[in-house]
């Protein structure tokens, strides 16, 4: 298995695992969000892959603005973590939070975050087996007028 970022070649799959993880996306309108990645410097995306398959990806950002339970700034921000279900629970997701941990140190960030979904306690235990904490739950709410 390897580790690599995004590039042109890779930029399909990468967005067919995107669409893996948000399916409400279109694969259309997530290829052109992505294409910026190839020539970002405040965001990065890795890939896991064995051969030509590819099966996992972390997304980070760089975010300056104000980041829940953060204390320095920038502030290297996981913006999607995904492993194929078939490769669950063999330590793909724990290499590619190291890779962007690493892009994270060489952007000079003291701190790195993450969110999730309030009822996803897979996603939560992962997390704070990495070493995360929790900071803060929150509700979201919003009306039509």
């Amino acid at each position: 298995m390897s580790i690599e970022p995004v590039s042109a070649d890779s930029l399909n799959e990468l967005v067919n695992l995107v669409v893996a993880l948000w399916p409400e996306c279109s694969f259309e309108e997530e290829r052109e969000s992505y294409q910026r990645l190839l020539t970002a410097t405040d965001e990065v995306c890795y890939l896991a892959k064995e051969g030509t398959s590819y099966f996992g990806f972390i997304h980070l950002t760089l975010r300056t603005d104000y980041v829940e339970g953060a204390s320095h700034s920038p502030v290297a921000y996981v913006e999607g973590l995904y492993v194929k279900p078939e490769f669950q629970h063999q330590g793909i997701g724990r290499y590619l939070m190291q890779a962007g941990e690493g892009w994270a140190r060489e952007k000079h960030c003291q701190e790195m975050a993450s969110d999730t979904e309030l009822d996803n306690a897979e996603s939560l235990a992962f997390h704070q087996k990495l070493g995360f904490e929790e900071a803060n739950r929150i509700v979201c709410l919003i009306k039509t007028l």
